[in-house]
């Protein structure tokens, strides 16, 4: 779930930092750049974990401030795939079922990947399992805020960084679409299309 990602940045620490250790400025620096943030290809960074090396720091004309250039490890949350985790649902629609692991909310089961035979309840506003048995078809509910067991079967990274200017006309007209669809940068895709996947309250003893 977690790894370890070898990265390289230059980092600017500001005159009033220079007392402190360079060390303590720049994982600060790094942290405030990094935490919380998806970096494209790479995942969501967590922390900083270590600073493996310091280059030569430099004061440039007309700046007062140092740039050092800095490798660093950092904790990235990237699961791999076929991945098995843990999550609650956080909300059903006819996309599917999304699933939040608390500090990560974007996930989703789309419908082909749940147990089969599935349906929409639009009143409920949850999907069903139709579970089979001799006496007949069982509704299991997916209810929100149960937990669920799902496999990662795939991921999304979506470049979210600024797009040019572009015309007038295309700026006004597309403003109100952008901002209905504000893609998440980085999102994971499940499925719990085979036994022991699924709500765990289905597969433990009550």
């Amino acid at each position: 779930m977690f790894v370890l990602v070898e990265m390289t940045d230059t980092v600017r620490i500001p005159p009033w930092q220079f007392e402190r250790k360079l060390n303590e400025s720049i994982a600060e620096e790094l942290n405030k750049k990094l935490a919380n943030k998806v970096v494209y290809n790479v995942g969501l960074c967590i922390c900083l974990y270590d600073i493996t090396k310091l280059e030569d720091s430099y004061i440039f004309p007309g700046d007062g401030a140092s740039h050092t250039k800095v490798h660093f490890r950092y904790v990235v949350f990237h699961p791999f795939l076929d991945e098995i985790l843990v999550g609650q649902i956080k909300s059903c629609s006819q996309d599917g079922v999304h699933v939040s692991i608390g500090f990560f909310d974007d996930i989703v089961i789309p419908p082909e990947s749940l147990q089969q035979p599935a349906k929409f309840d639009e009143a409920e506003q949850v999907w069903v399992w139709e579970y089979e048995t001799e006496e007949g078809a069982h509704d299991l509910y997916m209810d929100i805020g149960e937990e669920i067991r799902f496999r990662v079967v795939d991921e999304t990274f979506v470049d979210t960084s600024p797009a040019g200017p572009s015309s007038a006309e295309a700026s006004t007209s597309n403003a109100a679409e952008e901002d209905q669809k504000k893609e998440a940068p980085y999102t994971l895709v499940g499925s719990i299309s085979e036994p022991g996947l699924g709500l765990l309250s289905w597969w433990t003893n009550s």
